[in-house]
């Protein structure tokens, strides 16, 4: 994609009109439309915000993230920046602030979220990202960022069966997965 097409898909990104109930995201100059999440995915969210304190910590949901370099306006499940950092309005957050991302799997979200955001974030140089999949239930703490591009990825990677204590030793906090629930009547996939 040229960079000219590149703004013109930018431009139509930021001023398209989404009906109520879908989630919009610009992942490499695609737009991508979803329908809106399971109630499993959102007691998670919940689950996982819980646990980090709001005195130290801004939990921000359907934050936009600014990651020009990629032509890619993720819209992260959960965006972790601590309190009194990064901008106090406006619609992207910038990746220097930004000490973790989290995206909880959906039916149709496996390869966006463990394929193309992996990328994405890990060119972002965004710290941590993890994921977190109710349909297989389990998370994957992915850190340490390198490359750039699509070639970008994580250095270290550790997965943890829901039930486990998942270690976030950056942020000093061991999140508790005992909450986590599993989508019902999906099929398994195959990623790590």
């Amino acid at each position: 994609m040229t960079a000219v097409d590149e703004r013109r898909m930018t431009e139509l990104f930021e001023n398209l009109e989404v009906p109520e109930g879908i989630k919009i995201e610009l992942l490499r100059g695609n737009i991508v439309m979803m329908a809106g999440p399971d109630v499993v995915h959102n007691d998670i969210v919940e689950a996982v915000v819980d646990q980090f304190p709001r005195k130290m910590w801004r939990r921000l949901q359907t934050q936009d993230v600014a990651l020009p370099q990629e032509s890619s306006e993720p819209q992260p499940d959960l965006v972790l920046v601590e309190r009194g950092t990064g901008p106090g309005s406006g619609r992207l957050m910038p990746p220097e602030v930004i000490r973790m991302v989290v995206e909880v799997v959906s039916r149709t979200s496996v390869d966006h979220d463990y394929v193309i955001k992996r990328s994405i974030y890990a060119a972002g140089r965004l710290p941590i990202y993890l994921i977190i999949d109710p349909i297989v239930g389990h998370c994957v703490v992915l850190t340490e960022p390198i490359g750039t591009g699509e070639t970008a990825d994580y250095q270290l990677q550790s997965i943890f069966k829901f039930g486990d204590a998942v270690p976030l030793d950056q942020l000093d906090v061991v999140l508790d997965t005992y909450e986590f629930g599993t989508l019902a009547n999906v099929r398994r996939h195959r990623r790590p």
